[in-house]
């Protein structure tokens, strides 16, 4: 399977999403982003960092990048679009993924593990994986998830709600929230669940001996499904 990943100024997660991807087993490619074409690619992630400083707001400077047309035309074609943290917030800027990230509740950064849980299982990303609940790593400031109540009343009937923020059992209640988010909202698919935007990143979690491999799991469902 063939990936590309695609570096902005101020992306600081770019090479540890290649090293989890080749890990894997991805022939990975790494993009610059005043590139116009993309490679041949089956995935093609957009990794966390600071874009541009995050200046004006977060991933919105990213969003207008040479090499953004070749993404959304890849996304519009049903390829695989894959969002961590600063890449979430470049595809709702491009208006791949409904709604915007806002900044965290109480002001802070936040850079912990968390726990989420898959709410659908029904696409390339998640199909396969038995565990409902994943712990995941999360470093934002604007991971506040928010949209309208007519995109939050679309998003729930066509279930493009991703992951949740959720306890080690899988209860959503507010106290494991830790951004803010709108329902816990720590992830969301487009409609044709090709696109997905995810704050938490599993690219971090890819070690048992360094943090924890249920990021493996991720990536390893990912590889199996689209072989």
């Amino acid at each position: 399977m063939k990936s590309s990943v695609i570096i902005f100024p101020g992306s600081n997660c770019d090479r540890d999403m290649d090293v989890a991807l080749k890990k894997y087993g991805f022939k990975n490619h790494m993009v610059w982003h005043n590139d116009k074409k993309l490679p041949k690619s089956d995935l093609v992630v957009l990794p966390g960092g600071f874009s541009y400083g995050d200046y004006l707001r977060c991933g919105s400077i990213a969003g207008k990048s040479k090499i953004i047309k070749s993404v959304i035309d890849f996304a519009n074609s049903g390829g695989l679009v894959l969002g961590i943290c600063n890449g979430f917030q470049i595809l709702t800027e491009t208006g791949l993924l409904p709604g915007v990230l806002q900044q965290n509740k109480f002001l802070n950064f936040i850079c912990r593990n968390v726990h989420v849980k898959i709410n659908d299982k029904d696409n390339k990303y998640f199909k396969n994986i038995k565990k409902d609940v994943l712990e995941l790593h999360i470093a934002h400031n604007e991971g506040n998830y928010f949209c309208s109540e007519e995109e939050l009343k679309s998003i729930n009937q066509n279930n493009q709600i991703a992951l949740t923020y959720c306890s080690l059992d899988g209860a959503d209640d507010e106290e494991f929230n830790p951004n803010g988010a709108i329902k816990n909202i720590a992830g969301v698919f487009n409609k044709n669940k090709n696109v997905l935007g995810m704050m938490p990143h599993p690219e971090r979690m890819i070690d048992k001996y360094l943090s924890g491999e249920d990021g493996s799991i991720f990536f390893e469902n990912l590889l199996k499904i689209n072989n």
